[in-house]
C-alpha cells in the first residue's frame, strides 16, 4: 500500500493530492444529480472536525451516525470524526428504538447525527434514557441544529492547526469504528475495527480486482453502515471513481439507467429480485417471444468458460445475446463491467445466466469481524469460479477445522467485541477467528461455503440438515420469495414459505383464477398450495431422502426489514421468523 495511506482518512487526502476531481460524490437534490468535488468534501469535513472539537470531542469518543439513504454528508462526517481520533458508530435506520437505546448506551456515545425527521424522532424518543447530549441532522429540521448550521458555526479556521496535529498523532492500530451486528442471534455485538484493519483489507481486495485507476462510475445503494459498502467507499476514493448515491432501493432501476454505472456491489437477494422481475415481465410476452426468452435463459444457465470452446454453444449464446440478453444489459445501464456480490451465497444458475448476458457477478466472502474481506473471485485471467467465493486475499490465512468450520487469521481480523472480552475469547482462539461458517477448499485454492455452523441441525433420526443449501435451491422457483427450513429435533425437515405475491397472482390470472388482493388470501388458496407442492416435488430430488421437504406452510404476511424478519442486507432472521410463525410450525408437526 502507498506509504501515505495508513489511516482511513488518508484516502481522501490521497485523492486530493493525486487526482482531485469535481465528481467525487454525486446525489440527487430536488430531482437533479448534483456533484461534490474532492475539494468540497475535504473542506466541509474539516469544518465539521472543528465543530466537534468545539463540542469537546476527544480521542476515542464515540459518535453515532444514522442515515436512511447513502449521501455525501455521511462520508464527510466519517472523515471529520476519524481525523480527530474519535470513533464512528454507524447504525442501521431500520432497527428498533430498543436497539437504538441499547447500542447508544453500550457504546457510551454522547452525540448522534441522523439524516432526517423520522430518524430524529426515533432517537429523540429514547434520548432521555441515554447519555446523549445532542442529536444533529443532515436535513433542515425545526427540531434541531442541521448540517448547514454546523458548517456556519465552525467556519472560522482557529482550530484547524489542532486538527493537523491530531491527524499526525493517530496510530493506524487505533480503533476507527465500532460496528454493531444486526442481532440475528441475540444482543447486538460491537465489532471494533482499527484503521489498519480496514486500510490493509482495502488494498488486499484491490490486488484481487486489478482495476485501473480512473473515472469509472459506481452506484452506491447498500447501507453505508454495512461493512461491505463502507469498505467499497474507501476503495472508490483511492481509485478516483465517481460515486453515485441511489435515491432508494425502489428507485435503483431508474438511477442505474441515468448513471450507466461500470461497477456496483450487490447482495444475493437483489440479484434474485432483478431476475424475478425480468422473468415476470417475460410472462407478459406473446407466446413466440416467451419461447425465445425461455430458450435464451436455458442457454445462459449452461454458461461456463469451458462451454465457450464449443462452436455450437457459441452460436447459441450469440443468438441469445442479440435476441434477449442485450435488453438485460440495457436495463443495467449498458456499461456495467461486473457486480460484486457478498453477504450470502448466490445461486450458481444466476451467476451463469448473468455472465451469459455479459453482466458478470463476482462472489466474495467476508464478515464484519474481518473488515470485511476473506476471499474473492477475480476477473483476472478468467479466475471467477462459479459456486466458490474465490481465493484467499493476501495477508489472510484460512484453515478448515476438523468439523468443517472456516478459521481466519490476518491483518483483517477485528480487535475484538467492545466491552465483551468473553465473547472475544470465544471467537478468536490462537489468533484465528472462528467464523461460524462451514466450508471447504479445493485443490486450486478456491473456497466454498456450504452452510452456517449455527444454522445446521439434526432431525430426531440423527441426520444433519444444512438449511442454507436447501433454501438456495428452492429459491430458484419464481413462486417462492423466501423459504426457511425447519425441523430441529423433529422426524423430518419442513419449510415456512413466503410466496412471490406478484408472480403467483400473474400465474393465477393466466389460469383464470380469481385475483387475490392480499398475501393472506392468496396463501390460503388451495390451488396455490397445490402449485407450491409441485415446486417442492420438482426440487426435492436434488437432495437425499432425509433432506427433502416433506411438509410446508405458507406465511400470511411478508418478511421485511421493517417487521424484523429480514436483516438490512435482506437475509432471513431465523429466530424471529420461528417465533413469529410458531403456530404454523406446530401445525406442521402436529
Amino acid at each position: 500500500m502507498p506509504q501515505e495511506i495508513t489511516r482511513l482518512f488518508d484516502f481522501a487526502y490521497y485523492q486530493q493530492k493525486m487526482y482531485p476531481h469535481g465528481k467525487c460524490f454525486n446525489h440527487k437534490v430536488n430531482g437533479v444529480w448534483t456533484s461534490v468535488s474532492t475539494e468540497e468534501y475535504i473542506t466541509k469535513a474539516n469544518t465539521i472536525s472543528r465543530f466537534l472539537l468545539k463540542l469537546g470531542i476527544k480521542k476515542e469518543d464515540k459518535i453515532v451516525v444514522i442515515t436512511s439513504t447513502n449521501r455525501p454528508e455521511w462520508s464527510m462526517l466519517d472523515l471529520a470524526i476519524l481525523q480527530i481520533g474519535a470513533i464512528n458508530v454507524p447504525l442501521y435506520p431500520n432497527i428498533t428504538v430498543e436497539d437504538y437505546e441499547y447500542i447508544i448506551n453500550h457504546s457510551d456515545a454522547e452525540y448522534c447525527f441522523v439524516s432526517d425527521l423520522d430518524l430524529f424522532k426515533k432517537v429523540d424518543s429514547i434520548k432521555k434514557n441515554t447519555k446523549l447530549k445532542a442529536i444533529y441532522s443532515f436535513d433542515i429540521l425545526s427540531e434541531t441544529t442541521n448540517w448547514n448550521q454546523l458548517l456556519e458555526l465552525a467556519a472560522d479556521m482557529e482550530l484547524q492547526p489542532q486538527i493537523e496535529v491530531l491527524k499526525k498523532e493517530i496510530d493506524p492500530k487505533q480503533t476507527a469504528t465500532i460496528i454493531y451486528t444486526s442481532g440475528t442471534t441475540g444482543t447486538p455485538k460491537g465489532v471494533m475495527l482499527s484503521h489498519f484493519n480496514l486500510v490493509s483489507n482495502t488494498f488486499d481486495g484491490k490486488d484481487m480486482m486489478d482495476i485501473p485507476v480512473g473515472r469509472f462510475r459506481v452506484m452506491s445503494f447498500l447501507p453505508v453502515c454495512h461493512i461491505f459498502e463502507r469498505f467499497a467507499l474507501y476503495y472508490y476514493q483511492y481509485m478516483g471513481f465517481e460515486i453515485y448515491f441511489a435515491e432508494s432501493i425502489e428507485k435503483l432501476g431508474v438511477n442505474i439507467k441515468e448513471v450507466h454505472p461500470h461497477f456496483m456491489p450487490v447482495v444475493p437477494r437483489l440479484i434474485e429480485k432483478i431476475y424475478d422481475k425480468i422473468t415476470a415481465t417475460a410472462r407478459e410476452l406473446s407466446l413466440p417471444k416467451r419461447i425465445i426468452f425461455n430458450w435464451s435463459v436455458r442457454v445462459g444457465k449452461k454458461f461456463s468458460p469451458k462451454k465457450l470452446e464449443s462452436s455450437i454453444y457459441n452460436f447459441k449464446l450469440n443468438l441469445a445475446r442479440k435476441l434477449v440478453f442485450v435488453k438485460w444489459k440495457e436495463a443495467m445501464g449498458g456499461e456495467i463491467r461486473f457486480m460484486l456480490s457478498g453477504s450470502a451465497a448466490l445461486q450458481p444458475n444466476l451467476i451463469r445466466v448473468f455472465a451469459a448476458a455479459e453482466i458478470p457477478v463476482i462472489e466474495g466472502y467476508g464478515m464484519t469481524e474481518t473488515s470485511p474481506g476473506i476471499a474473492l473471485n477475480s476477473m483476472i485471467d478468467g479466475n471467477n469460479r462459479t459456486g466458490s467465493v474465490g481465493k484467499i486475499l493476501n495477508n489472510v490465512t484460512v484453515k478448515i477445522a476438523e468439523d468443517g468450520e472456516i478459521l481466519v487469521k490476518g491483518s483483517n481480523v477485528m480487535q475484538g467485541y467492545y466491552k465483551d472480552e468473553k465473547k472475544t475469547k470465544e471467537s478468536v482462539i490462537d489468533g484465528f477467528l472462528h467464523t461460524g461458517d462451514i466450508g471447504r477448499m479445493d485443490a486450486d485454492g478456491y473456497l466454498y461455503i456450504t452452510d452456517r455452523k449455527k444454522e445446521m441441525f439434526k432431525t430426531s433420526g440423527g441426520k444433519y440438515i444444512a438449511p442454507t443449501h436447501i433454501e438456495g435451491m428452492f429459491k430458484q422457483s419464481g413462486f417462492i420469495e423466501q423459504i426457511m427450513v425447519v425441523g430441529e429435533g423433529e422426524k423430518m425437515p419442513a419449510a415456512l414459505i413466503l410466496i412471490n405475491f406478484d408472480f403467483v397472482n400473474k400465474w393465477a390470472k393466466q389460469h383464470q383464477f380469481e385475483i387475490k388482493e392480499n398475501l393472506k388470501a392468496l396463501s390460503n388458496d388451495s390451488r396455490v398450495i397445490d402449485r407450491i407442492q409441485k415446486e417442492l416435488d420438482h426440487y426435492n430430488p436434488n437432495f437425499g431422502k432425509w433432506e427433502q421437504i416433506k411438509k410446508f406452510e405458507l406465511t400470511p404476511i411478508d418478511w421485511t426489514i421493517d417487521n424484523g424478519l429480514l436483516t438490512p442486507t435482506l437475509k432471513i432472521k431465523r429466530k424471529q421468523i420461528m417465533k413469529k410463525f410458531q403456530k404454523l410450525v406446530t401445525k406442521i408437526y402436529s
